[in-house]
């Protein structure tokens, strides 16, 4: 395909571009220097060629917009997520944004396991840190914790790392973003043994690289967690139980509820286990 177009930017869509094995080969294998995966690349993911064909196509429009994240879904309020707790009788804090993010990495660094539900849900199958379930990498223990504890996924199936876009070379064989975490990159050797539950057997990572423009609160508690541990990574799965990932407070809630999570983290509102 190189050979016969010259064109050294390739873009990615349909179920196949959820094969993140292949995905993190192309830049290592083949000529293209520049890679866009579709972060819905799936049957739902069409909504965006047939507005892009009405928008180019028919109205001729100039291009302009660029999906650089996937936080497209619905958001809901803060008196919805008030009221979610409440009704379940849930004790939850409200805090200043800056006092919640500093408060939950206390909490990861600790090794402790949080619903993290924030903002708009993700477009498309991965949980980026919106509708998310976040723990400490470092615990070797952490992949069962999570699996006895909430998901009940088979042992096989690994979880993702998190880390801060510009830190990624200090852990993973290449730098070229992952946002939508549909690239799978092998993890330094030495590295391997700092963040052990988010690499796989064979030594790689489907990595999701997170920059502040896209998710500047994510951002903020990743760097959170680093400056205690030193380490800008966090273990990321989706906020769900074998169901579709949550998508209002309710859901979230009852999640909450009926798992072992120690801290669920609505917007700006903190529920504790132990409370």
């Amino acid at each position: 395909m190189h050979r016969e177009t010259g064109i050294d930017a390739l873009c990615i869509a349909g179920g196949v571009a959820l094969n993140c094995v292949v995905n993190g080969r192309i830049l290592d294998e083949t000529p293209f220097t520049n890679l866009y995966i579709q972060p819905a690349a799936y049957d739902g993911g069409t909504s965006v060629g047939a507005a892009a064909f009405v928008q180019h196509s028919k109205l001729r429009t100039p291009r302009s917009f660029v999906m650089d994240h996937a936080y497209w879904g619905p958001a809901y309020s803060r008196e919805q997520m008030r009221g979610a707790l409440e009704q379940s009788g849930v004790l939850y804090e409200e805090m200043p944004t800056d006092k919640m993010i500093e408060a939950i990495a206390d909490v990861l660094a600790a090794g402790g396991v949080v619903g993290w539900y924030q903002g708009r849900v993700e477009f498309g199958p991965r949980a980026l840190g919106n509708r998310s379930i976040l723990a400490d990498p470092r615990r070797r223990d952490m992949k069962d914790i999570l699996n006895s504890r909430i998901k009940h996924r088979e042992p096989f199936r690994p979880f993702a790392p998190a880390i801060l876009e510009e830190r990624t070379g200090e852990y993973f064989d290449k730098t070229y973003p992952s946002p939508f975490m549909l690239l799978t990159y092998n993890v330094l050797p030495d590295k391997r043994d700092e963040i052990p539950a988010p690499t796989h057997v064979d030594g790689t990572g489907r990595l999701q690289t997170v920059n502040r423009k896209q998710n500047a609160r994510y951002y903020d508690l990743i760097s959170a967690f680093a400056e205690r541990t030193g380490v800008p990574v966090l273990l990321n799965t989706s906020f769900n139980e074998n169901e579709p990932i949550c998508c209002t407070p309710e859901e979230a809630v009852d999640t909450f509820v009926r798992t072992r999570m120690d801290a669920l983290v609505l917007g700006d509102m903190v529920a504790r286990r132990d409370d």
